[in-house]
């Protein structure tokens, strides 16, 4: 039997950060976490661009383009949706993931899901840098694992 996993090591790849400016202060920290998660893998500051959007729900519209423009290797969406006191945010949460998952295995692209879905904007806070670590560098590192999974499964 043989396996075959991704590698955590950024050669060449270029990564595009597509992040949501709504709960901005929270979303700045998914930003940074990735960022650094890129370095310390590898990656080169031209090897890395960010791109910002209003909120979640603008997020696929903007990886679709972002895939089809084929300069990327990966694509990390970062973003933070608080339940509020309306149906709001169960449907942005689910068109946002729908609509990131629809593109990545359209463009057979890996997109990073760094969007927090939380009830309150303590648990935003722990899953941006605190208690509960870090998600958009965990999107980060799962992405370069999919990006050199996908590059070992295509040769």
């Amino acid at each position: 039997m043989s396996t075959t996993e991704g590698q955590l090591v950024i050669r060449d790849e270029r990564f595009c950060i597509i992040s949501a400016r709504f709960n901005e202060r929270i979303v700045d920290q998914l930003v940074q976490g990735a960022i650094d998660t890129l370095m310390r893998h590898g990656a080169s500051d031209t090897q890395v661009d960010l791109v910002r959007v209003p909120g979640a729900i603008e997020l696929p519209l903007a990886a679709q383009r972002v895939a089809r423009s084929r300069q990327y290797d990966g694509i990390i969406a970062l973003g933070a949706v608080i339940r509020g006191a309306t149906p709001h945010f169960d449907y942005v949460c689910a068109e946002c993931a729908s609509g990131l998952s629809k593109v990545s295995l359209e463009h057979e692209i890996p997109i990073g899901f760094g969007v927090l879905t939380t009830d309150t904007i303590e648990q935003a806070v722990e899953r941006s840098g605190t208690k509960a670590g870090n998600k958009g560098a965990d999107a980060a590192l799962a992405t370069i694992e999919m990006v050199s999974l996908l590059r070992q499964l295509s040769a």
